[in-house]
């Protein structure tokens, strides 16, 4: 366990998260007309989904605190657009696929269920959560072993998770993907696709502690973005941002378990 003066400071988690970031993407050209490198781009997008507050606070924390490690910083909005139009690039952060593999859905509110239907730019819809209705979106992980993101999806928060079972199909052959049975399909279900009892394999835990984290280190349960494209962005680095920490984590604890999941000491 570390000592306080060991802590890393919020300039030092901006650091390590940007060489986590380089070392992960492939080459990319910059385009001739931007001031930021794709690394950049993508460790923005990254601290958006960490710091886990309406954008405009984000830029607001960011301009005034630390403009000085990006120095090519846009305005707000042309930054906004940026992460938007640059979102695949996280893609490239997601992780390998593990013998097992792990399959669950997380609800995200947008909007209060009194706001239900007043903008036809809507894309939250109705359901339950925890007992209280909600109108937003379902999130859709796919994580290995080690807790890492393979693939992410998202839909409507009344879609059933079944709806979800055709993202796994890229990994056929490569693990089994071990499932609740809120993805039980009447006309059947992915050859390599396990559903599990309740209190049944216990490495399905691995995702709630992933969820968890999701919540409390990222705020992660509400999400300010409204339009499609933008919660899309949100999502894709919220993926390669959980993936980056946990390296972090096992880059900063050498000694710790390998499927020790920790990233708590990385919230900003």
């Amino acid at each position: 366990m570390k000592n306080t003066e060991d802590l890393m400071t919020t300039e030092d988690i901006i650091t390590s998260i940007f060489i986590q970031v380089d070392d992960g993407l492939p080459e990319i050209k910059k385009h001739s007309q931007t001031k930021l490198y794709p690394s950049e781009v993508v460790t923005l997008g990254i601290l958006m989904a960490l710091k886990g507050v309406n954008f405009s606070a984000f830029y607001r924390w960011l301009r005034r605190d630390y403009k000085v490690l990006f120095p090519g910083l846009p305005e707000r909005s042309r930054l906004q657009r940026l992460l938007k139009t640059r979102q695949a690039w996280a893609a490239h952060l997601l992780a390998e696929p593990s013998f097992f593999s792990v399959i669950d859905t997380y609800p995200i509110e947008l909007i209060f269920p009194i706001r239900e239907g007043r903008s036809d730019k809507q894309i939250g819809k109705k359901s339950k959560d925890k007992g209280r209705w909600s109108v937003g979106v379902k999130l859709c992980w796919l994580i290995n072993e080690a807790g890492k993101v393979l693939a992410w999806s998202f839909d409507a928060m009344n879609a059933h998770d079944q709806s979800f079972n055709p993202m796994t199909e890229p990994f056929r052959g490569q693990t089994i993907v071990l499932a609740d049975y809120g993805f039980r399909d009447q006309e059947g279900i992915p050859e390599h696709m396990k559903l599990c009892p309740k209190g049944t394999w216990n490495e399905r835990m691995t995702i709630e502690t992933a969820f968890s984290m999701l919540t409390t280190v990222c705020n992660f349960k509400k999400s300010r973005h409204r339009a499609y494209d933008y919660i899309k962005a949100r999502l894709a680095f919220a993926s390669a941002t959980f993936n980056v920490l946990l390296e972090l984590f096992h880059l900063s604890h050498p000694d710790a378990l390998p499927f020790q999941m920790s990233i708590a000491e990385f919230s900003l």
